[in-house]
């Protein structure tokens, strides 16, 4: 994986820009969030709870992401298409030893491209960006439903270890 400067970055943090053979993955940019909510939507639970034709709180969020130098909302992109996304937040913390960790959210891959090795190479990006930035744990949760996103996860090293939990407000 070769890395260059993020065109985007703002100097408050490190992004950066893996670049593949056939892909890309940079740093997400307002104009990608009809991509980004297309793929958010694009599968039996986020058809629930998606919105693609409403971009309004979409937008709202990026704001806030995109000021925080802790969130790295990203996309995959080839040919000039959005193919992917991740978002990755690093947490500084005292458990642990004051372990930083980060958390890996939000991760979607076209319909398209699935099984193309593309999400490995994906979270294979979001495991080294962690590393770079200092984080000893790198975490995720799923939806128990997910039972195919479980195998993968497994699949390139993540452990079921523990039990999640959520509450709506």
């Amino acid at each position: 994986m070769r890395y260059a400067q993020d065109p985007w970055d703002t100097g408050r943090t490190r992004h950066m820009v893996a670049r593949m053979s056939d892909f890309k993955i940079r740093r997400a940019a307002e104009a990608d969030l009809p991509a980004i909510v297309a793929l958010l939507a694009d599968d039996a639970l986020g058809a629930t709870r998606e919105s693609p034709d409403d971009l309004t709180p979409y937008r709202t969020a990026y704001k806030r992401l995109a000021d925080d130098p802790n969130q790295h909302l990203v996309v995959a992109e080839r040919a000039g298409r959005v193919v992917g996304t991740l978002q990755l937040t690093v947490i500084p913390g005292l458990s642990r030893r004051g372990a930083t960790r980060s958390i890996i959210e939000g991760v979607r891959i076209h319909s398209e491209e699935r099984g193309s090795g593309l999400g490995t190479r994906l979270m294979d990006w979001a495991v080294e960006e962690s590393r770079a930035l200092g984080v000893e744990l790198v975490q995720l949760t799923s939806d128990a439903t997910r039972v195919d996103a479980h195998r993968f996860y497994e699949r390139i090293g993540f452990d079921a270890s523990h039990l999640g939990f959520k509450r709506q407000l």
